[in-house]
């Protein structure tokens, strides 16, 4: 980094980001209790301190949300996406706390979708004050950006608020509110803050979190300092109250965000850096990554074996016997694009799983159309084999009629296969293999790499791994 850029950092990911930043010259700041004691010979790790960006877990687990000052959130994202060679970052098209002059475009379900101009965001209808119904314009702000793998629509509010550390400011309020179990405690804390003359911005209210109980009057009084200087910006960039009436738009962006993808080669390295300050099982990030169970299961086995845990090859076949996935169960086969969209290209049952990892996954299809490349037509009847091996950076599928004919094999080249109990997973690198009913063997899509190489969807090394792979598939298939 070429300054030094404080973050906060929470999630499965906390220990191994918090080693990698601090190796890049970065602090991390507010850092909880564990995370203090594991860096505790380190001054880049502090209990307070403002940060200028924020790291917290995806939702699925699969990698991380940065968000913060756009300086900080590229420095910071440059750190996690140099992880490892199959990982991937993207930037939100409506990042936290941007705020926007929206259209509501339909409502169903309890909220309302909003055109944001570059892109849609779900507004809840018990976040807005106001009626709202399609045709209404309404200026909101992002609470909850998403990433385009869980399909990239935020999660909307009517409110402006602005969140630092352990304060949040409410625009159109007034007044100082602590949370806190102990009232009295609560007001202790009010009243330390009004004796040192820390107030919000005028038209703004504070409300500092149960955290703040614990905090020092310094770091309070730079907390709201900050945030009063947020607030400030955001009044004159939203200059009053009216809503633009000509097409949505964003008219205040005080944050970036980017969505940062870890591939199974990256949460090996994320592994290698965590093993550096803590016991650390093979495959802890792998198998924290698949479920909230597996992830219990991983702190589990590291309180009880501690440092005799050694490094290896992660137990795959131990790990699928207790949380999957297992013959007979059902999973989906989620096809990641470099774009940041996740396709599901169907479900299908297991029908065996070897002990070297692989698992063979096979569906019914349904009619109409050719399939992709391979040229034949596609029936009701047909079956589909997929076997995917844990760690391959490719798999094939071989198409058969409802006699068992074959209708020939597609192999795709991707990052690093993951079998999680539920899902198959990956990104597809476009470029792939097929071989035709009649043994013709072709490679194809290597335009389509090319073309994501150069728009920077795909980075070099990533794409050279993948023509690597393609080349030695095509001449194993001849």
């Amino acid at each position: 980094m070429d300054e030094r850029v404080r973050t906060k950092v929470r999630g499965i990911y906390a220990t191994a980001l918090t080693r990698a930043l601090a190796t890049a010259g970065g602090e991390v700041t507010q850092a909880s209790g564990p995370i203090r004691e594991r860096f505790a010979a380190t001054d880049a790790v502090t209990s307070g301190g403002l940060a200028d960006a924020r790291v917290t877990t995806t939702a699925d687990r699969q990698g991380v949300t940065v968000a913060g000052t756009p300086g900080a959130v590229e420095a910071v994202a440059g750190v996690c996406r140099d992880v490892g060679v199959d990982t991937l970052a993207w930037t939100a098209a409506a990042p936290l706390d941007a705020v926007f002059d929206a259209e509501v475009t339909e409502t169903d379900r309890g909220a309302a979708t909003c055109d944001l101009g570059e892109t849609t965001g779900r507004l809840p209808f018990d976040r807005v004050d106001a009626h709202v119904e399609t045709g209404s314009r309404v200026r909101v702000q992002v609470a909850d950006p998403d990433p385009p793998w869980l399909g990239g629509e935020p999660t909307l509010s009517g409110g402006v608020r602005v969140r630092e550390g352990v304060v949040e400011l409410v625009r159109g309020g007034s007044g100082v509110r602590v949370d806190a179990a102990d009232e009295s405690l609560a007001r202790e804390v009010a009243g330390l803050l009004d004796m040192a003359g820390v107030a919000p911005a005028e038209g703004w209210s504070a409300r500092f979190s149960r955290a703040a109980t614990e905090a020092t009057l310094d770091d309070l009084t730079a907390a709201l300092d900050h945030a009063n200087e947020r607030a400030a910006a955001l009044d004159d960039a939203l200059a009053g109250d009216a809503v633009d009436a000509g097409e949505p738009e964003a008219v205040a962006t005080p944050l970036a965000t980017r969505f940062v993808w870890f591939g199974r080669e990256s949460r090996a390295a994320l592994d290698a850096a965590r093993r550096e300050v803590t016991p650390t099982m093979p495959g802890h990030h792998r198998t924290k990554a698949a479920s909230a169970a597996a992830s219990a299961g991983v702190d589990l086995a590291e309180a009880l074996c501690g440092a005799a845990l050694a490094d290896g090859e992660f137990p795959f076949e131990t790990v699928a016997d207790q949380f999957g996935p297992r013959e007979g169960d059902r999973v989906a086969l989620e096809h990641g694009k470099p774009s940041g969209r996740l396709i599901t290209l169907g479900r299908g049952e297991v029908v065996d799983r070897g002990a070297d990892g692989t698992v063979a996954v096979e569906r019914s299809m349904t009619g109409g159309g050719t399939y992709d490349a391979l040229g034949t037509p596609r029936e009701a009847g047909d079956t589909a084999l997929t076997k995917v091996r844990e760690g391959r950076w490719w798999y094939p599928t071989t198409y058969r009629d409802a006699d068992g004919a074959s209708k020939g094999t597609y192999v795709n080249v991707c990052t690093p296969v993951e079998c999680f109990p539920s899902a198959v997973r990956y990104v597809d690198l476009h470029v792939d293999v097929v071989r035709r009913p009649d043994g013709e063997v072709e490679r194809v899509d290597d335009d389509e790499l090319d073309a994501a190489e150069e728009r920077g969807a795909v980075p070099s090394p990533l794409a050279d791994r993948a023509r690597e792979v393609a080349s030695g598939v095509e001449r194993a298939l001849r």
